[in-house]
């Protein structure tokens, strides 16, 4: 029985150092790297940080898949920016969209930013010509709303903006106000304990 556990642990051992080295290999190269058609290949950094970043956020074991910021810095590519993390981690999950796109542009592009932006813009482009009759049904699908980020616009934050986007969260994701506010109410009481080191 001893043994089992033991060759468990070495399979599980032996995916994640390939990961933490597949981490720490893209940490070292990411201040090089500067070429979309370079990056995007199927050995390039974005196409191999993309993958390793679907690999951990399949083995999150939060709901929502996100990665702790702990598991990031075990597999070393914490040091790589957030945007860069996000952009080749869709770039991955959209790839065959991604490279019909650039293969049917007549420009290249610099950036998975330019590519989004670009993907973004032909999409509302083809929405609005999309022809459309009067007596037909509309189709009914659930919208994908973006909100603009706000990454470096000053924003007041007060109580009530606060509250006003837990509630929005509460709504879209059909949380209970009720037992959140007990959780917070626990967190609040819980006693806290501060460790001094040494």
């Amino acid at each position: 029985m001893a043994n089992s556990t033991k060759s468990q642990t070495k399979v599980v051992g032996t995916t994640i150092d390939a990961m933490i080295k597949e981490g720490k290999a893209l940490g070292k190269i990411w201040k090089q790297t500067n070429s979309l058609k370079d990056t995007t290949k199927a050995k390039g950094f974005d196409t191999r940080l993309g993958k390793l970043l679907q690999q951990l956020k399949a083995s999150s074991p939060v709901d929502s898949g996100q990665i702790s910021r702990q598991t990031l810095t075990t597999h070393g590519v914490h040091i790589i920016d957030r945007r860069r993390r996000s952009e080749a981690l869709w770039f991955v999950e959209n790839e065959v969209e991604c490279r019909d796109f650039i293969a049917k542009s007549k420009k290249g592009f610099t950036s998975l930013t330019a590519l989004q932006a670009a993907m973004r813009k032909a999409s509302k482009e083809a929405e609005s010509e999309a022809p459309t009759t009067a007596k037909a049904e509309p189709v009914k699908a659930t919208p994908t709303k973006v909100e603009p980020s706000n990454v470096g616009q000053s924003q007041p934050v007060n109580k009530q903006v606060v509250f006003d986007k837990l509630v929005k969260v509460c709504d879209a994701n059909g949380i209970d106000m009720l037992e959140l506010a007990e959780m917070i109410i626990d967190h609040s009481t819980a006693p806290t304990v501060t460790t001094v080191a040494a």
